[in-house]
């Protein structure tokens, strides 16, 4: 098909979210190269963001265009391709978060380099959503986020508690400074680890190379913050299981992670192929099914807006840092992250994903549980 068809095409889609095709506003979309338009059309999420990360199209702001694309539901409206959907097929078919997997994600996105998260994230190196409910800055978001979580699992000096997915320590570093407690923390990247450990010197903290499936031991309570995203849907219930059997009786599990609207059992194929490999976001059916017979529900919270502002943040310190990161990593990576992290706001601020906090407790907490905001 030609490619002023194909541009008719393209334009009479966008029309329904308000973006013009070399428009003068924000949000709209600069084409370079015309095959972008046959590319994106057969090639739906994934074509869309490998012909921009080869350069074919841009906007001047890419969040706001992600907004409009999303809050119009238009990523329903453009099939994948063969090639995509047998992809998907056999990620259905297959554990992709088995065990022998286990280190794939750590390598491939949290070992890219400490200096690119030391630039990018608060003091704390917290890599997941802050709390800006009362804060102004990136940093008291994280903090207010970290304080939140302490509070809610009611942690008192001397209680010892497991982070499955600890990153680079920053809750297990706050809550031993601030609340008293010994940590155990694990992990599947060695870098962060690594950090992780110098940054939790002189604390009752450890933080381990380990899958969440080798964990023993008993804990006061336990939390993963921005983990069971990693996890799998066909391994939600064995992972639940691991928190039960390391959880003491009167005992809280707080799990803070992304969720989707949909019930999804596959990957986006961008997130799959370039950020996370083996990522999917539970939905609230497929936790509540693997909650059932394990856990009492004490509490959801869902800030999912808050990870709009936390991803522009960090945008920000990117692209002020990127002078000095740039030799090491390239302008190839500069057009990734930068699709990454402000596709990811565009979708939050669409209310596409949302941001969850769950308390679960094994028998239900004596009394009631009093949920903090």
């Amino acid at each position: 098909m030609a490619s002023g068809k194909l541009k008719t095409i393209a334009q009479s889609i966008l029309d329904r979210c308000d973006i013009r095709i070399d428009g003068d506003r924000p949000w709209d979309l600069h084409v370079h190269q015309d095959a972008f338009y046959g590319r994106a059309l057969r090639g739906g999420i994934l074509g869309l963001a490998e012909s921009y990360l080869d350069g074919w199209w841009d906007v001047d702001q890419l969040d706001q265009f992600f907004y409009k694309l999303l809050w119009a539901d238009l990523e329903k409206s453009v099939r994948q391709s063969w090639r995509s959907q047998l992809f998907l097929l056999g990620q259905r078919l297959v554990n992709r978060q088995r065990k022998s997997k286990k280190m794939e994600v750590g390598e491939r996105h949290y070992d890219r380099g400490n200096d690119l998260f030391e630039a990018m994230l608060d003091a704390r190196m917290t890599y997941s959503c802050g709390y800006w409910k009362d804060a102004a800055t990136l940093d008291e978001a994280q903090e207010a986020k970290l304080d939140l979580i302490c509070r809610k699992l009611r942690l008192e000096p001397g209680m010892r508690v497991l982070d499955i997915g600890c990153g680079w320590g920053s809750f297990a570093r706050f809550a031993a400074e601030r609340y008293g407690v010994s940590v155990v923390g694990i992990n599947n990247s060695v870098e962060q680890t690594k950090l992780g450990r110098l940054r939790c010197e002189g604390l009752p903290v450890e933080i381990l190379v380990q899958d969440y499936r080798e964990v023993t031991g008993r804990f006061d309570h336990v939390v993963s913050i921005g983990m069971f995203e990693h996890v799998g849907f066909k391994n939600y219930a064995a992972y639940l299981d691991v928190v039960r059997r390391c959880l003491a009786d009167e005992g809280l599990f707080l799990l803070h992670t992304i969720g989707a609207n949909l019930t999804l059992e596959v990957p986006d194929l961008f997130v799959e192929k370039y950020i996370f490999p083996g990522g999917v976001l539970p939905s609230i059916k497929v936790i509540g099914e693997a909650l059932e017979k394990r856990f009492v529900m004490e509490d959801w919270h869902n800030f999912g807006a808050d990870y709009d502002k936390t991803l522009m943040a960090w945008f920000a310190n990117f692209e002020a840092h990127w002078p000095a990161l740039q030799p090491a990593y390239g302008d190839g990576f500069y057009r990734l992250w930068k699709y990454f992290l402000l596709s990811f706001a565009g979708a939050f601020r669409a209310r596409s994903n949302q941001l969850w906090q769950l308390v679960l407790s094994k028998k239900g907490v004596p009394g009631g549980y009093v949920s903090l905001r």
